[in-house]
């Protein structure tokens, strides 16, 4: 391990310290700091340096890599060592959403900074082994200067393109599909419940039903590049009727269905406007129609 830092990590969250630790295990010398100095115990151990000041630990970096909160406290951090960071790369891992990132990078440009956006789409678990993935956007020739530093975090990684909020784009969008397919999730365990029915009774009969929803992703997709939303199986009137069964059902057994009721306005709103013989993919180009209809009227 040499004396000058060539990786530096900021923020040592569970996250920040995978990272480090990851880039320890591949060779690489790595300063860290964390405003709770102590949650680099282990990492100074294991032959990290520790730096008292953001500015001391990036004078020495190749690549600096920030993995905080949200994007307030990342740049929280990082404006009062703008100096330090002139000339470096900064890579940020922090999640937030696609304008953070923009305006990030827009800052970091006007301070002489590099910057690569990205995301983390898998669990701390997953750094450094062939699970992990993630994903970037800036400057291709940036990422790719880059790119062997950063493949010590293992897994598959992706560079999304040049916009800066691209990557928090993919995010916040995959966040949407999984924790909206979650909350239903939860509805459903708990109605079962409410029922009289063992989560686990229902489990075995709950995973073909995520089965059969992970197959729909790009026949989904295809349709809505396409814009193809003949229904060849169910049409979405029929799909609202079975919708509204639940939150009946619910309803009967004093859960809440304020989120069933969304999706069901959703879809009323979309066979509204004339999309009842139409195919489930139609919503989403519902949405986006809404929200064309919103912006000319404003």
């Amino acid at each position: 391990m040499t004396t000058s830092p060539q990786v530096t990590v900021l923020g040592l969250g569970k996250m920040g310290q995978a990272l480090a630790r990851a880039f320890l295990a591949h060779g690489h010398a790595t300063a860290v700091w964390n405003r709770s100095p102590q949650k680099g115990d282990e990492l100074v151990a294991a032959g990290a340096t520790r730096a008292a000041t953001v500015a001391e630990a990036v004078a020495d970096a190749g690549l600096v890599v920030v993995c905080v909160s949200d994007y307030a406290v990342a740049r929280a951090i990082l404006e009062p060592a703008a100096a330090a960071l002139r000339g470096r790369a900064v890579v940020n891992l922090t999640a937030d959403s696609p304008d953070a990132a923009r305006e990030l990078a827009a800052w970091a440009a006007d301070h002489g900074i590099d910057y690569l956006d990205g995301s983390i789409m898998t669990p701390t678990v997953t750094i450094d082994t062939p699970d992990a993935v993630l994903i970037y956007s800036g400057p291709a020739d940036l990422y790719q200067r880059h790119a062997a530093t950063l493949a010590a975090l293992g897994g598959r990684q992706h560079h999304l393109g040049a916009d800066p909020g691209r990557a928090a784009a993919f995010d916040v969008a995959l966040l949407d599909i999984f924790w909206t397919a979650v909350a239903g999730m939860a509805h459903g365990f708990a109605l079962a419940k409410a029922e009289g029915i063992d989560a686990a009774d229902l489990a075995p009969f709950a995973r073909p039903i995520a089965e059969l929803f992970a197959g729909s992703v790009d026949e989904q997709a295809e349709r809505l590049d396409a814009g193809r939303y003949e229904a060849d199986i169910a049409r979405l009137e029929t799909v609202a009727a079975g919708l509204e069964h639940v939150i009946h059902a619910a309803d009967r057994r004093g859960l809440d269905t304020s989120v069933q009721r969304a999706a069901y306005d959703q879809m009323r709103r979309a066979i509204a406007a004339g999309h009842g013989d139409d195919d489930v993919a139609v919503l989403a180009a519902a949405l986006l129609a809404e929200r064309e209809d919103a912006r000319s009227r404003a």
